[in-house]
């Protein structure tokens, strides 16, 4: 009896020596996965134009009800836990309206988003996109900027009110493209004036140096953008550079 009692304790030691090593083997292995896919973030996944494209098509989805939720699970979230390489860097407003997660149908460390009233470049916005540039291999910027921008309302009072110099940094940022819209002339000033902001930001964007290489080589692109609030669409802006 006793040597019975023996073997079945032993046999119940050797299962559960098994399963701990078992255990020991899975948590390994998807520590491993995960280490494996946070090394992979440094590298650009796709091209300036790809990353362009995989944008708007994922506004498309959004414009036609048709999102795809992307990357929003505990895999996605445990993948990220080693690092992030997004795609693209959105400079765009704080209205509540225009969340770029959505509008783009994006998930858990597509987008690198810096977010200011206005999406006007102020040196902690600079060197937040530098950033994800320089640190995280992001190489699209995009200016998104939006209809009814109650930033660029307020500038269009405020910069005829008082000098730049003496204006909140929000409306001081935007007065350069109000100035350029009322010379422009024209009934839509409003309009005018947000088209012009962006393309404002992009060119301070462009003529930083700590985007000039990367510009030169092509390795980084920058471009404006507008949202419209009714539509969902998002629109290129052309410079006219």
């Amino acid at each position: 009896m006793r040597t019975i009692c023996a073997i079945g304790l032993m046999h119940a030691m050797q299962l559960r020596f098994a399963v701990m090593m078992a255990a020991f083997w899975i948590f390994a292995t998807a520590q491993a996965s995960t280490v494996s896919a946070a090394a992979g973030a440094g590298a650009p996944a796709m091209s300036p134009a790809q990353a362009l494209a995989h944008l708007m098509a994922g506004n498309q989805r959004y414009q036609h009800d048709v999102n795809s939720h992307p990357h929003l699970h505990a895999k996605r979230r445990s993948e990220l836990v080693g690092g992030q390489a997004p795609f693209a860097v959105i400079l765009s407003c704080s209205d509540s309206r225009v969340p770029p997660e959505l509008i783009f149908d994006q998930g858990l460390g597509g987008l690198f988003v810096v977010r200011l009233a206005g999406n006007t470049v102020t040196r902690a916005g600079l060197e937040s996109i530098d950033y994800a540039v320089a640190h995280l291999g992001t190489n699209l910027i995009m200016v998104l900027g939006h209809d009814s921008c109650g930033a660029v309302k307020g500038a269009l009072t405020e910069c005829v009110s008082k000098p730049a110099a003496e204006l909140p940094e929000i409306f001081a940022n935007i007065c350069p493209a109000v100035d350029q819209a009322r010379k422009a002339g024209g009934g839509k000033l409003e309009s005018s004036a947000i088209d012009l902001n962006v393309i404002g930001q992009v060119r301070i964007l462009e003529r930083s140096p700590l985007f000039k290489k990367g510009l030169a080589d092509g390795s980084l692109k920058i471009v404006g953008a507008r949202y419209n609030l009714e539509s969902g669409k998002v629109e290129i802006i052309n410079s006219g550079d």
